[in-house]
């Protein structure tokens, strides 16, 4: 989603993804802050999601970013065992990825073939 946006830079995929952190769906709706205004320009812009959980699925809504069809996505949906297995993985593969990442050099996640869809819905590369 941030793509989707050039003036956004993604919030720290460790704090996003640990366990028990934003990305961890509730019994009820949260917005979640993945996302804000580059520096050096602070700014009040930020880029949120809704997250809420359904029964078995994860409901991701308030999107809006172009979908492989060049449609908006406005809401992305996901199987709540898969869900939290990708965020479980991602988190450990960050935790292996220490020190954490520098600016500008790829981590181990990210050159590594992620079939992911809570990553590639936070990159903005998700289809409904």
């Amino acid at each position: 989603m941030a793509r989707s946006d050039s003036g956004m830079a993604g919030l720290g995929p460790r704090r996003l993804l640990r366990p028990g952190g934003p990305l961890y769906p509730t019994d009820g709706p949260r917005t979640v802050e993945v996302a804000a205004q580059k520096q050096p320009d602070p700014g009040p812009d930020r880029l949120t999601i809704r997250i809420r959980q359904r029964g078995g699925t994860v409901v991701w809504s308030d999107l809006m970013y172009p979908g492989l069809d060049d449609r908006p996505v406005e809401e992305v949906r996901f199987r709540l065992e898969q869900y939290l297995g990708e965020v479980e993985r991602a988190y450990a593969a960050l935790k292996a990825d220490s020190p954490p990442k520098v600016l500008g050099q790829p981590s181990r996640l990210e050159s590594t073939p992620v079939a992911c869809p809570v990553l590639r819905a936070l990159a903005g590369t998700s289809g409904s």
